[in-house]
């Protein structure tokens, strides 16, 4: 993705990573974020995530300048944003049951809000402010209408659970104290491989890699 026996949450869980830009990092993963319903009713929005992260992934590339003094503050933040996509990828059962532990007690979309992290965090290594606002619109204007359709799948899935759910955690910014839930669940590590999250880890290491060879080399 990445800067939902109904299924489990629905992709806030799991963008699948491209690597050419933060954006996409959030396009590719929410395929299968999983903890919403299915995906048979894909709306707009949804259709276009991924090729307007493809084009804002050429924008990066090409117009991105990695030699301003947010260069290192900016991977640290990425870095931090990974880490909110990991724990909450530990925690998502897919196809199980709705997610509401860990990261979950905090924001309803913690992929998401990782993903989004991970890309503001890309966008002020980038050196344009121009990048980093466009980085937003978009963000705005395609993963916001995308949370509130996912709603309706979940609760057409899970009903009062889920309204119960909702009324505790917000849709997407985070609770300062982790809300009180029904489950009580653990982080994992083999749920963050059968989460396929590595493709995060590595599309974070490859624009890592891009970013440095462009502030030393090109």
């Amino acid at each position: 993705g990445d800067f939902p026996a109904a299924r489990s949450r629905s992709l806030d869980h799991n963008d699948t990573t491209s690597t050419t830009s933060c954006f996409t990092l959030n396009s590719s993963v929410v395929a299968e974020e999983s903890n919403r319903i299915g995906t048979a009713g894909s709306t707009l929005h949804q259709r276009l995530r991924v090729p307007l992260g493809f084009a804002f992934g050429i924008v990066y590339i090409v117009f991105s300048d990695p030699s301003t003094a947010a260069f290192w503050p900016g991977l640290g933040v990425a870095l931090l944003g990974l880490s909110i996509r990991l724990w909450a990828a530990g925690h998502l059962h897919k196809h199980e049951d709705l997610a509401t532990s860990g990261p979950y007690r905090f924001t309803r979309n913690p992929l998401y809000f990782g993903s989004f992290v991970m890309g503001l965090g890309f966008t002020l290594a980038s050196g344009r402010l121009w990048i980093l606002l466009l980085f937003l619109a978009l963000f705005l204007a395609v993963y916001l209408p995308v949370m509130r359709a996912e709603v309706r799948e979940l609760e057409a899935g899970y009903g009062h659970r889920f309204r119960r759910y909702a009324h505790r955690v917000p849709l997407f910014i985070p609770l300062l104290r982790p809300a009180e839930t029904e489950t009580e669940g653990h982080f994992s590590w083999r749920q963050v491989r059968k989460n396929r999250e590595y493709n995060a880890v590595v599309g974070y290491l490859l624009l890592c890699l891009f970013l440095l060879a462009k502030r030393h080399f090109l």
